[in-house]
Parts: structure tokens; sequence; C-alpha cells
């Protein structure tokens, strides 16, 4: 259902498809570093706009011409965003990546490196940490069958996390800084050969969000490749920029869980063991809309007015930003990181997005509480986010050079 076929046309070896909702600034950081992470290469990138009416294209056209972006009139979903793009691409491969991410430098020739060495590879993802430097489990998964399910469901899965038995759903037995075959990966992050898509077809529309991915990972393990995460090298996903974690979002989110076993498990499973799971699926869904209903993640409401702020890399984007903060006094720059309670990394010649990351992880701020952020040279603004759960915060109208 609504997986369409993949059109061949001249091909290059590599086209990436971003979908955009309401995060024009995260998304002006990633299109940023794919820049840089695509440089040498042969290849094109597509941005579909699911009408964010926020201004997002007006804004980002301007700074990159050579990235060809999709107005939609509606929010048609991500499933059907991704292949609306797909019929245009023209890549050997195909990267569907989300908006909210930062790629290093060497992140498509390490990728691509690694497919072409593994003939029976699927698709492909990768590790990824959130913006507080905190490795997702997401980044490799198994895949639900009735038991795995029921142990995330359940609980056991967060009982014991590094159970090769009950954290089968994150693989928690496995060592993040291991590559290995993972039979689900994240649509965040997610690389497949253009002639794999062809046999099995690509994102079912079915699914508006959320277990698409886990969808096509589950068809392309049934066509006889192995899917697998590359532990060798890491990008950044700030983690749901795109959704507001209230109850709708729940309530997609146990929606697509529901359709994914109907697809996949509602024949060849007994009635009441079926009537059992999907009861056990809107269970969580409830106790998730109670939960989101009582706790709301706000990270800048503990901030102080003028925070004072440590600024690290490079030295030309540091005096952009130091002038920046002096003219409009939204910061206060400080030397001594003890006294910071925050960490701008600035991105430029003398310090690449892979430093970035690399320095995000050593800060550690989901140990620390360090609030962290980026800025790339050449951008308009400055991005960060401290929780999963909350809403990333931007600083506007930096000078873009």
């Amino acid at each position: 259902m609504g997986q369409k076929s993949v059109l061949r046309r001249n091909v290059m070896i590599l086209s990436v498809i971003i979908v955009n909702y309401r995060v024009r600034y995260f998304l002006e950081l990633c299109l940023h570093s794919v820049q840089k992470a695509l440089q040498g290469l042969d290849t094109e990138v597509f941005v579909v706009d699911n009408h964010s009416a926020d201004g997002s294209l007006e804004y980002l056209r301007p700074q990159f011409p050579d990235i060809t972006f999709i107005a939609n009139t509606e929010n048609t979903g991500f499933a059907r965003a991704n292949n609306q793009a797909l019929q245009l691409a023209r890549g050997k491969y195909i990267l569907f990546l989300n908006p909210d991410t930062i790629l290093p430098e060497d992140f498509a020739n390490r990728c691509l490196t690694f497919l072409q060495a593994t003939p029976d590879a699927g698709a492909l993802g990768v590790r990824m940490v959130d913006g507080s430097g905190l490795f997702l489990k997401e980044s490799r998964r198994g895949f639900p069958s009735p038991w795995v399910a029921f142990c995330k469901l359940s609980g056991l899965t967060a009982l014991f996390p590094a159970s090769r038995r009950f954290a089968a759903y994150y693989l928690g037995h496995l060592p993040p800084d291991r590559t290995n075959h993972a039979p689900v990966l994240s649509g965040a992050c997610f690389w497949v050969a253009r002639a794999i898509l062809e046999k099995t077809g690509s994102f079912d529309e079915q699914f508006f969000m959320y277990a698409e991915d886990i969808d096509l990972s589950y068809r392309i393990e049934q066509a006889g490749y192995l899917n697998y995460y590359l532990a060798e090298t890491t990008i950044v996903h700030f983690k749901g920029e795109s959704t507001l974690k209230d109850i709708r979002y729940i309530k997609q989110f146990y929606k697509a869980m529901s359709q994914f076993r109907k697809k996949h498990f509602h024949r060849d499973l007994p009635a009441l063991f079926n009537k059992s799971m999907e009861a056990a699926i809107w269970l969580r869904a409830a106790i998730g809309a109670i939960g989101r209903g009582s706790t709301t993640v706000s990270p800048s409401a503990k901030a102080p007015a003028v925070l004072k702020t440590r600024l690290i890399g490079d030295p030309a984007t540091i005096l952009q930003l130091t002038a920046f903060f002096a003219s409009t006094g939204v910061r206060t720059v400080v030397d001594d990181s003890r006294l910071a309670e925050e960490l701008i990394l600035c991105e430029g010649a003398a310090f690449s997005f892979k430093d970035c990351i690399r320095s995000l992880e050593a800060a550690a701020p989901y140990r620390t509480g360090l609030l962290v952020k980026f800025y790339a040279k050449g951008s308009g603004s400055v991005v960060g986010s401290a929780h999963r759960d909350g809403r990333g915060e931007i600083i506007e109208a930096v000078p873009h050079r």
C-alpha cells in the first residue's frame, strides 16, 4: 500500500532525502553538515517541506541554491513525503535523513565504503547520539516479534536492558561501539540501495509517521538481505524536534504500532493472543498519555535570563558570535569552563562538524547538565536540544557572514 516503484534515471552515487516540518533552524544546521559530508561526491539533496507554514522555504532556499526544495500544500506524512522525492531521485544509493541531525565530514565516504564492501547489505544505519551526547538505543533494534514486543510493552526490556533474551528490542546485549547485524534501523538515518527498493518497494504510506522504518527494514530482510548498524561513524539526532511530545504524539505512535502488528502478525497468531497484544499496545498508550499530561519538560524555564556561555571551535566563528552576543546582550561569554552554564560548539574552517560531535560527547551534558548548542559557519542561528522529550532552544538572527 503506497509503496511506489522506483524509477531509473541518469544514475549518480547518492540521493539524500529530508522531510521538513517546522524545524527550519535545525534543518539549516543539518544542511550545512550535509554539504560538508557530501563534498567530492556526485550527489543530490531533496528537501520535502510538509506544509510547515513557518517560512522554512523562504528562509532556506536562498542559502542553499543547489538543493531541490519541494513544497507540499498539506502535511502528507513522513512515508509519503519521502516517496515523493524518491520518484525524482537518481542516486544509486538513497539516504533518508531527518532534518534534526548533524553529520561528520567523513560520514558519506564511510557509509558508502561499507555498503560497497558488504555484498549482502540491505539497509545501513549508524551510531546516533542525542543533543545531550547520550547514545540513542534506537540506532539499532531487533525485529519486534511477538515475544520481543511483549518484553518491550511489559517493561521487561527496561528492567533488563543488557539481556539478550529480554532486551532484544534494542539489541541491549551488544555494545554500541561494535558494528553488527541489526534487523531494524531508524528512519532518522536510513541508507539503502535503489536496486533493493526496486525489489521491496519503498515506505508504506499507510504509516503516517512511525513504524514505517520498522516495516521497510523487515521487508528488506525478508527479501534476503541483512541490515547493518555501523559504529564507526556518529551523528547527532536531536530527537523529535519535528514532533511535539503530547497526547496526539502518543496516539499516533501507538496507532502505528497497532498497524504494524496487524500487517505482519495478525493472521498467524491465535485470536486471543492478538487481542491481548492489541490491548497491551493501547494500555501502554494510555499510560504514556497520562505521563505526558502530568510531566512537562521545559529546559528553558530554568535557564537564567543571561547565560554564561563558553565558545569553543573555529576562531573566526567564535569572534563572530562573541561580537553578536556583545551587541545583543543575550549571552555573557566566559573563558573559564567552570563558570559556564552553556557551551556553544562553533564549526568552521579550523573546527569541523566531526570535532563538534566529539566535543559534545566529551562534555557529556546528559551527566553534567551543561547546555550544549551548535553553530555552523554561514548559519543564521544557533541551535541545541538538551532533552529528548522537550523542544530545542534556538538563538535567531545571527549574522550569516
